[in-house]
């Protein structure tokens, strides 16, 4: 049951143009929904209360587009500037939009009280069908990010039928060995949480040059959400067990839907992610390394990551024709895609059968205008 609806509201308004700079960045991600969109609901599920916003009603038979954020965030800090973006709202004004808090960590949440035991990942999960139910959404695609990738990869193995499609970023599929979960303990005694937070959301890189935008998401995290909440978030999912995917195995358990893997070059998430593409079956995987995006290519990088997004809907059969701004010819049939724009050089490998009807087309040339044939799988430096 919905305890409350109400208008959700902004702050700032929606900047139309890209900026680039950390301290735009910063602005940016600080931004809330546009004004008069978005509705909050609280859902009770039968692991307790979810808190969740969404945009839109269910279009047909078309799937919602469902988020989950990761530890230390909520679906502001994690999303904003992702479906901000102009290009997101060009595909997002198709589908219902659907943000999930985990329990606990959205903006203003009440303080959990001493000794509540906080939702395991495999509960989180089990929660999805209860909004799923509550929007009578027919199916979903998931886009996750760390922990909420881990819980919407769950939530698809329990659940096959309900996901059509999942955008995993920064997954791990791994539960933590004792020494691991030693070492985080031994972090939190010595360090404050968004300190300790910090090196799971962003590259050494970024955190030794300290950016606008690591000091900007130190200081959020530690002004708006509940750091009592955030423990307990925080310590549930270094708890977590190994999700249990193998494709090479007899009966083998993997995600049945298509995927797509996101992950930034020296992210922290590398090598976690590298280790679940080899769990997922090549003919419906997609994996896609971005240069220079750092460990939350959402929020770096969002024009490519959008981009990366209308491709892999259309390879779904869903957005016939998207718009491309480089291109004076309008739209883009979805037999073809131009390659990523590139930050610098690539390299892209693709395996897999060019059968089945959510085949995905890739460019196999150098050139920024080429077209190439369809495949199954690719792996992309962009």
């Amino acid at each position: 049951m919905a305890g409350k609806e109400q208008q959700f509201t902004e702050e700032k308004p929606l900047l139309p143009e890209q900026r680039g700079a950390d301290s735009d960045m910063q602005e940016l991600c600080e931004q809330l929904m546009p004004p008069g969109d978005w509705k909050e609901h609280d859902v009770e599920t039968p692991y307790g209360m979810l808190h969740v916003v969404i945009r839109g009603a269910p279009k047909g038979n078309k799937p919602a587009i469902l988020t989950f954020h990761d530890v230390g965030l909520n679906h502001k800090l994690c999303f904003n500037a992702f479906f901000n973006n102009e290009d997101m709202q060009e595909i997002t004004k198709h589908f219902v939009v659907c943000h999930i808090d985990a329990p606990g960590q959205h903006v203003g949440a009440s303080q959990f009280p001493q000794g509540y035991l906080y939702p395991t990942m495999d509960q989180l999960a089990g929660m999805l069908p209860t909004v799923v139910q509550h929007f009578g959404f027919k199916s979903i695609v998931g886009i996750g990010v760390g922990a909420g990738a881990y819980v919407l990869a769950k939530f698809a193995l329990i659940f096959p039928d309900q996901v059509e499609g999942l955008v995993l970023l920064n997954i791990d599929p791994n539960g933590k060995g004792w020494i691991d979960w030693a070492a985080s303990k031994l972090s939190g005694l010595t360090s404050s949480l968004p300190d300790t937070v910090l090196p799971h959301l962003f590259s050494q890189d970024e955190l030794v040059s300290n950016t606008e935008l690591v000091q900007s998401y130190r200081q959020q995290i530690n002004n708006n959400i509940n750091q009592f909440n955030l423990h307990l978030f925080w310590n549930m999912y270094n708890s977590r067990r190994d999700l249990e995917m193998n494709r090479g195995a007899l009966n083998a358990k993997t995600l049945k839907c298509p995927v797509m893997l996101v992950v930034g070059d020296n992210a922290p998430a590398e090598e976690g992610v590298v280790e679940c593409n080899s769990k997922l079956d090549p003919t419906n995987t997609t994996f896609l390394k971005m240069a220079d995006s750092g460990g939350l290519p959402q929020i770096t990088q969002p024009a490519k990551l959008t981009e990366a997004f209308k491709y892999f809907l259309q390879g779904m059969g869903y957005i016939a024709y998207v718009k491309d701004r480089r291109l004076s010819g309008g739209p883009v049939p979805s037999a073809s895609m131009t390659r990523l724009a590139r930050s610098r050089t690539a390299s892209l490998t693709s395996a897999g059968s060019t059968e089945g009807a959510r085949s995905r087309a890739c460019t196999h040339s150098d050139s920024t205008e080429g077209v190439g044939a369809v495949t199954q799988t690719m792996e992309v430096s962009c």
